[in-house]
């Protein structure tokens, strides 16, 4: 794991290498580069690369409201899956998160990613909802990490 590294996403080049794992991992929601420079300006955007090669990227949401809850979202390309990459891409959006003064966190995931809810429960998230969004098919599921859950 020592060769990956994350890198705090700026300019178009890294914007788009951002949306193209975004988009492999939720086509449903699948943006194009306006789109994720918009994202960029609300929410702390992340790659990670293995030497040079893109193998994920990450999400920060700042908290939000009285219980100061961020969204840590982490992706990793289906061939990098399985090798430790999605943890590391995960701890450091969590410490982002706490910097930013998270005191709870949560992640979504699309529902027939069984890749992803499996990586989130194994962190200790519990599903707190299933949704579909207005004119739209797919179903989503956010989840909640519980308190004591994996390092927070």
């Amino acid at each position: 794991m020592s060769d990956l590294r994350t890198e705090t996403v700026v300019g178009d080049a890294m914007l788009e290498q951002w949306r193209q794992v975004h988009n492999v991992i939720v086509p449903p929601a699948a943006m194009n580069l306006a789109e994720v420079r918009e994202r960029s300006g609300r929410f702390h955007l992340e790659n990670a690369y293995l030497g040079d090669v893109l193998v994920g990227c990450s999400t920060v949401r700042p908290p939000v409201d009285e219980e100061a809850v961020a969204t840590v979202i982490a992706r990793v390309l289906p061939e990098f899956r399985r090798q430790g990459f999605g943890a590391v891409i995960y701890e450091k959006g969590l410490a982002h998160a706490r910097v930013l003064g998270a005191r709870a966190i949560e992640t979504c995931v699309l529902a027939v990613n069984e890749d992803g809810l499996r990586f989130a429960r194994a962190r200790g998230f519990v599903e707190v909802d299933r949704y579909v969004l207005d004119g739209e098919t797919v179903e989503w599921v956010d989840l909640r990490l519980e308190q004591g859950g994996s390092a927070f």
